[in-house]
């Protein structure tokens, strides 16, 4: 009889251990997101305009801003960790010319990549730096203090947009014309590359995609690549996944044909970007027009559709950390873009997750989201000597219990729109350097 209560209690006891854990599972998948602190990470000497394009999880943000003499140059922010605000933004320079970007991750050891011009007319009259000077653009790799340029294919011009310890991905020009680009004589074809070791590796194509223009976007820890391929007519019509520098998987789209594609990967294998609904919908605006794509996350073959905020027509997955948050942006028919977290099923403001009194609106959260779940991005300065500029942010979680901010949406400037539309390495279909615009 002892052995038989006993084995009841014991029954019993494991029963309601498992029925905690089950409640405490379900309460963890229900909790809300956490709170942010914000800071404005300024701008180099005298400018005016900043974007950040990566964080990664020592806090280090990778980006671009512009000089007191309207130049742009490629920066990386330092967090000195606990106080952020007192963080230095150092100029990485350029290769000659006046103008660099960089827009993406910077490795754990502090490697950042992009694109810069130089001091040589390119021959060919393309402006693929977007700068407007007609200078030949190429990748490099900043390295402990160092712009380094990267070998190319036969073309002239190239970036480097991903970078991890496995090596470096981005896009370079052959010399093949690209006869899509029927409106803009002397373009050649960009290939999506690999370098390794200090050698270029061209990185194939499904074998149903005869797109002229691809690029690896991402680069994981384990050599796994994210990235698209398009035209010179509808930019990012396929959104692509490279196993290795020999496999390569498109990964589909929600239903449009034009506008997909992959922009971050983590080391779990899961895929963020943007991908278009059937119909492929857009909207006109004096800023350009509005495409109505929709967030996703790709994950064991499978694109799940992120969907919008409330109102929104569009969005875009910019990036995403090991523990499966993604960040980016959603936007309406206009073109007012708000700064997104998605986690647990639900995508919320990232305005309403920080200081009600903060002086910065967040546009987007194109900068990414490290595993300590800092955000970086670009904000609307709405206060003070600098209002209505836009600057890069960073948004650290807190432990501060608060409510929900106010839900506002701001309508953005005109400039602004142009500006965002019309940034370098713009994270959304038909901009940046996907081609001549």
């Amino acid at each position: 009889m002892k052995s038989r209560i006993l084995m009841c209690i014991t029954a019993m006891t494991i029963f309601a251990a498992l029925a905690a854990s089950v409640r405490l599972a379900a309460q963890e998948q229900k909790q809300d997101p956490p709170r942010y602190t914000v800071i404005d990470l300024g701008t180099l000497d005298g400018g005016t305009y900043s974007l950040a394009g990566g964080i990664n999880n020592n806090g280090l943000v990778e980006g671009y801003s512009t000089l007191f003499n309207g130049d742009t140059h490629p920066y990386l922010w330092r967090n000195p960790f606990p106080f952020p605000w007192e963080g230095v933004m150092t100029d990485l320079g350029t290769l000659g010319g006046p103008n660099a970007w960089a827009g993406w991750v910077p490795s754990e050891s502090g490697e950042a990549g992009g694109a810069s011009e130089t001091t040589t007319p390119d021959p060919n009259g393309e402006d693929y730096c977007g700068f407007g000077t007609y200078l030949e653009c190429h990748p490099f790799l900043w390295r402990y203090g160092v712009m380094i340029p990267m070998p190319m294919l036969s073309g002239n011009n190239g970036e480097v947009d991903g970078v991890s310890k496995f090596g470096q991905g981005g896009g370079v020009e052959n010399t093949t014309k690209d006869t899509t680009c029927v409106k803009h004589e002397g373009y050649y074809q960009v290939k999506a590359v690999l370098w390794e070791n200090g050698k270029i590796h061209e990185l194939p194509l499904p074998a149903s995609d005869s797109d002229p223009r691809s690029y690896a976007l991402a680069i994981n820890d384990n050599g796994q690549m994210a990235g698209s391929s398009g035209n010179c007519t509808t930019y990012d019509n396929h959104a692509l996944f490279w196993q290795d520098s020999t496999k390569v998987t498109d990964l589909g789209s929600l239903g449009g044909k034009l506008h997909n594609a992959a922009y971050d990967i983590n080391n779990q294998g899961q895929v963020s970007g943007y991908s278009d609904l059937s119909g492929d919908k857009t909207y006109p605006t004096s800023s350009g027009p509005v495409y109505t794509c929709h967030a996703f996350l790709w994950e064991k073959g499978v694109m799940h559709d992120l969907g919008t905020l409330p109102g929104d027509v569009g969005s875009s997955g910019d990036g995403i950390n090991n523990k499966g948050q993604v960040v980016g942006g959603s936007w309406d028919k206009e073109y007012n873009d708000r700064a997104i977290l998605w986690q647990n099923g639900v995508m919320t403001d990232l305005n309403t997750l920080i200081p009600p009194d903060s002086p910065l609106y967040l546009i987007e959260a194109d900068g990414t989201i490290n595993d300590q779940g800092q955000i970086a991005g670009v904000a609307l300065v709405t206060r003070g000597e600098q209002s209505g500029e836009v600057h890069a942010f960073l948004a650290t979680p807190t432990t501060e219990l608060r409510p929900l901010s106010e839900s506002q949406k701001v309508v953005l400037p005109d400039n602004v729109r142009k500006l965002l539309q019309q940034r370098p390495r713009f994270r959304r279909p038909g901009g940046g350097f996907m081609g001549p615009q």
